[in-house]
């Protein structure tokens, strides 16, 4: 019987699957590989001369399109467009406040964090950009430190998943579109060419950027957890011990994926987050507390005033590489990162307006970020200057540098094993819900993803992990960043054009959607001209058929409860009354009537067009609901 039900679920599983973006994702990520693999003996130096050679030809395009994005959110946040709710009109948040800002901080909070905790800002402070014109080692490099780590986990950061999870939260939960990416770009092409060709290189893009990104984490990683146990002195660290640990890492997360104990995954979630807030907690009260308070109020400070200089900063005179290896790589990981990182927020954040939304992505995982590099980078910076013990050789060892920190405190095995378990944990939760990510991109946007789909992207992304570190050798960390800032190349493309189709999509919904205006009669009125003929709503003409003295005001008021032939008196109580914003271009005033006409036909026009889902995300969207009831 048993034998029976697997072809059946692989046929199901296949059947499922969108065949024009899962097939050529499959063989642009398997020709990746085995280009790797085949360059093997000189992976080194080619990952290098592709990291330079990328960092000069677009590192100008990063900065400039990410700042962009910064823009973007923050116009969509603090214009009428933030009015817009992200659901039905009469669509309240699923999530509290609270509970909404930890799953937004969740979120980001994962294993780079863990990563470059300590031996960012470290790095920063004794090797500073020559950009920067800072002294290494010196006050100045300490407080400089602080706001490029700042600013690389930032707003920046987040606004990049903003334009991802924004367009997703309006498309899917507004418009009733599938949830995926190719739908961010409906409003500026058309719903033809999304269905087609177009839309599937749009999705097959953002899969290949996200299984890199994805895999990128899973190898920072790797790196931590075998760097922590030789610190420990439990094993020594070569290929083999990396093959078993990313092995058993990924084992655990494919069984996680063929499980599907979603239930389990959360509360795994929620430990995990437990103990990384543990853990913080434990550096800030046993560390310099008071010193660290102060920084974080003056880091924050630092990070404000250093941002309109940072944004746009290209360096063209430098040929340090360090726009490379840090603000560049941080880009273009960050955008590999998006559709997984924004497919989440969007789905917490239904029944939001998109002002609670950009302004509560944007500062309250930034606010707890600065926090946490906060307590372990400026320990790790005070560490050196006071006992000089934080380096290994002259530098900072990325991998080992927050075992160091740990070890100078009490308690320093317990706290190292802790650490080691949260990264462990972060990259079974990273990788499972990566792999149902991209699961729902290769399927179309169907939230109920087969197993055996899933278990093949948790598994392919183990193995992409191990062959970058492998084929890398002493430069994979390198390798990592180059495949990450490499595969977001196109994907950055796409992201741009998103962020004018939703600009498009967003201007007819203002121009659209009604604002609701309370009238309240607050003097007692009495005619002043003629009777009041009975007011039926059968033309679009504005007549000025009707005064209340005392309110010194001329309308009418057709369509409202009637009353004394059809207008309600001044004591009926409050009227609420939907107020659309007309445009000059649209009115027509007759020249002796003073008449005014509204012509629909210049009117705004759907980017949209009007059209039409079978699917129940439609039904349930405020678009479905709108159409239904016209």
């Amino acid at each position: 019987m048993s034998s029976d039900k697997k072809p059946n679920a692989v046929k199901e599983a296949w059947a499922g699957l969108r065949k024009p973006v899962f097939i050529p994702a499959s063989i642009v990520i398997f020709v990746m590989i085995t280009f790797a693999v085949v360059f093997a003996g000189t992976a080194e130096g080619a990952f290098e001369s592709l990291n330079a050679a990328i960092t000069d030809g677009v590192g100008w395009w990063y900065i400039l399109s990410a700042t962009g994005f910064v823009v973007f959110a923050i116009y969509c946040g603090v214009s009428r467009v933030g009015n817009i709710r992200l659901g039905r009109d009469d669509e309240k948040p699923e999530f509290g406040v609270l509970s909404w800002f930890a799953m937004l901080f969740s979120a980001g909070m994962g294993i780079g964090l863990v990563f470059y905790g300590v031996a960012e800002p470290l790095s920063h402070y004794v090797t500073p950009p020559e950009a920067g014109g800072v002294a290494g080692s010196t006050d100045a490099a300490a407080n400089q430190a602080m706001e490029l780590t700042l600013f690389h986990w930032g707003l920046h950061a987040w606004a990049i998943y903003v334009v991802v999870g924004l367009g997703l939260a309006y498309m899917t939960y507004r418009k009733g579109r599938p949830l995926s990416i190719r739908w961010l770009l409906e409003p500026l092409l058309g719903r033809k060419r999304i269905e087609g060709a177009i839309g599937h290189a749009i999705d097959t893009i953002a899969i290949v950027g996200t299984l890199f990104g994805v895999a990128t984490s899973l190898g920072f990683g790797v790196q931590q957890i075998s760097a922590g146990l030789e610190y420990l002195g439990w094993v020594d660290t070569n290929n083999w011990s990396t093959v078993i640990l990313i092995a058993f890492v990924t084992g655990l997360a494919t069984f996680s994926v063929v499980s599907g104990v979603s239930k389990g995954l959360k509360w795994l979630s929620n430990i995990n987050m437990g103990m990384a807030a543990g853990l913080a907690l434990f550096v800030l009260i046993l560390g310099p507390t008071l010193f660290l308070m102060q920084s974080w109020v003056q880091n924050l400070g630092g990070y404000v005033q250093a941002l309109p200089e940072l944004m746009l900063r290209t360096s063209p005179f430098s040929d340090d590489g360090w726009a490379g290896s840090w603000t560049i790589f941080y880009w273009g990981w960050w955008m590999s990162w998006a559709p997984f990182v924004g497919m989440f927020i969007a789905r917490i954040s239904r029944g939001r307006t998109i002002r609670e939304f950009v302004f509560g992505v944007l500062l309250a995982p930034t606010v707890i970020g600065s926090l946490w590099f906060t307590i372990f980078g400026d320990a790790g910076i005070l560490r050196q200057r006071e006992q000089g013990d934080m380096l290994v050789d002259g530098a900072v060892d990325t991998n080992t540098s927050l075992f160091q920190l740990l070890d100078g405190l009490p308690l320093g095995i317990i706290t190292s094993v802790l650490a080691i378990l949260v990264i462990v944990f972060f990259f079974v939760t990273s990788s499972d819900s990566g792999s149902l990510v991209i699961d729902i991109l290769s399927t179309g946007g169907d939230l109920d993803t087969p197993k055996i789909t899933r278990m093949y992207w948790s598994v392919l992304e183990g193995v992409v992990a191990a062959i970058l570190l492998l084929i890398g050798g002493a430069g994979s960390l390198t390798a990592l960043q180059t495949m990450s800032i490499a595969t977001a190349v196109p994907f950055s493309v796409i992201l741009v054009l998103a962020c004018v189709s939703m600009l498009k999509a967003f201007r007819y919904d203002v121009a659209t959607t009604p604002r609701y205006v309370r009238v309240t009669q607050t003097s007692t009125a009495t005619e002043s001209e003629g009777p009041i003929e009975s007011a039926t709503p059968s033309s679009e003409t504005v007549r000025t058929t009707k005064r209340f003295r005392g309110a010194g005001i001329s309308s009418t008021f057709a369509g409202l409860s009637p009353s004394r032939a059809g207008v309600p008196t001044p004591r009926e109580g409050d009227v609420v009354l939907a107020v659309h914003e007309v445009h000059s271009e649209s009115l027509e005033v007759h020249p002796e009537t003073g008449e005014v006409e509204y012509s629909a036909n210049s009117g705004p026009v759907d980017p949209l067009g009007g059209e039409v889902f079978d699917t129940q995300e439609f039904a349930d969207s405020h678009e479905g609901q709108t159409q239904s009831n016209s």
